[in-house]
């Protein structure tokens, strides 16, 4: 499957930590398939959205290590990037986090990302998180894929499996 194919549909695609870090770190196991993933965000008008939850935990390392330069090309790819653009976490979503953190057993980052992908009304999910399988049931069709998938079913059920079956 192309990735072309797996975005059909999806017009607003939440983005977990995960795939931005491979993309601005170019990890050497995922980058080229992020690259492909945030080349199709960029040119083909699809829309990408983050939360706060995103940026500071693709900040933690950098910060850690004292790398100024990757803390700013986080900031501005999360900020500035092409068709990419960063939510509030409001009072509605952080009473809806907490719904997801009862009733799923997410940590309370994990719920916020959920909330923050509901109330965005996005299309799909993209991570490489499996605690997200833990939310299945959080929106009608919400269904769980394997590992560097995009969850999708927030209204759409196309993207299966996505990343597995074109590493490989």
């Amino acid at each position: 499957m192309k990735i072309e194919e797996a975005f059909d549909g999806v017009e607003l695609v939440f983005l977990d930590t995960a795939p931005v870090i491979y993309y601005v770190e170019k990890n050497p196991h995922y980058f080229a398939v992020a690259k492909s993933v945030f080349d199709l965000i960029e040119n083909e008008a699809r829309l990408a959205v983050a939360s706060p939850v995103t940026l500071a935990e693709c900040l933690v390392a950098p910060i850690r290590n004292d790398f100024t330069q990757r803390q700013q090309e986080f900031v501005d790819f999360l900020t500035e990037g092409n068709n990419v653009s960063l939510e509030i976490i409001d009072e509605d979503t952080g009473i809806e986090a907490a719904k997801f953190r009862a009733q799923y057993n997410l940590t309370l980052s994990d719920a916020l990302q959920v909330a923050v992908a509901l109330q965005a009304n996005c299309d799909a999910l993209l991570t490489n998180d499996v605690v997200f399988k833990r939310s299945r049931g959080a929106a009608p069709g919400f269904n769980n894929t394997p590992l560097w998938g995009c969850y999708t079913g927030l209204k759409l059920e196309k993207i299966k499996n996505l990343f597995q079956k074109m590493i490989k």
